[in-house]
């Protein structure tokens, strides 16, 4: 934890722009607070990038972006679609207001929020190293991307805390196989779901959810896909471990 607050305050300190890389579909709980008001402290400019857009509706999306840009500028990234980095660019040129020099922009974020592939989708070739495996970037590299522009590209910076396996399983950076309470993670995936878009779970499972609470979803969903044991009773830890796969692998979009 002590290393992580040194990396992300020597980071803020070198750079002129700092990017707050935060993911489209769990912007509150990839956002760090704590980390925004260092920025601010250090009277740094910084951009909040909402990445993996194409996850979220455009609906779900304006109303994040009318929340987060009282708070910074907001740029909608998908580097699965080509989206947003070009606009990205122009952002940190139009903040940085520095002439004559390169800029140095620092990227923070939690793991698998995306921080490298939005860096190369900025410089449009691979410079930074992408994995979908959490701390893969490995120490701190910088990165040229054109047009006077220096990325600081950092390894995951903002840890997890220890009560935080929901996040991380709703964000992937942990497979089902290694989440100690799957169930959980699959209700808040449905919760999620029922809330914002009940009809890709429906339509995804052949279910019909009115009125079930999550876990009695869950069960619905079981069901259906003949996860039984030997009794006949629902298998819901294998159900949940299926919804958490498929929501990692995207499908539940």
């Amino acid at each position: 934890m002590a290393s992580y607050k040194l990396m992300v305050k020597d980071v803020i300190k070198k750079a002129d722009v700092l990017l707050e890389v935060i993911d489209a579909r769990f912007p509150d709980e990839t956002r760090n607070s704590e980390v925004e008001r260092d920025i601010t402290r250090a009277n740094k400019p910084f951009i909040i990038v909402i990445n993996k857009c194409d996850l979220v509706s455009k609906e779900t999306l304006e109303k994040t972006k009318s929340r987060l840009s009282k708070i910074a500028p907001t740029i909608f990234v998908s580097n699965k679609e080509k989206f947003g980095t070009t606009l990205l660019r122009h952002k940190i040129l139009e903040i940085a207001g520095i002439k004559g020099r390169e800029i140095l922009v620092g990227s923070i974020g939690y793991p698998n929020t995306g921080k490298s592939s939005v860096i190369n989708g900025v410089s449009g070739r691979h410079s930074a190293r992408t994995s979908p495996i959490s701390g893969y970037t490995r120490g701190v590299q910088l990165v040229d991307a054109g047009s006077r522009i220096m990325f600081i590209d950092t390894p995951g910076v903002i840890p997890f805390g220890e009560n935080d396996e929901y996040i991380q399983g709703l964000l992937g950076v942990k497979d089902a196989t290694h989440l100690q309470d799957k169930i959980g993670v699959a209700m808040r995936i449905i919760g999620k779901l029922c809330a914002e878009n009940k009809t890709v779970l429906e339509s995804l499972y052949h279910v019909t959810i009115e009125g079930q609470d999550s876990y009695d979803a869950i069960l619905l969903i079981g069901k259906e896909c003949n996860f039984l044991k030997k009794k006949g009773e629902i298998d819901e830890e294998r159900a949940a471990m299926k919804i958490i796969n498929d929501w990692q692998k995207g499908l539940l979009v």
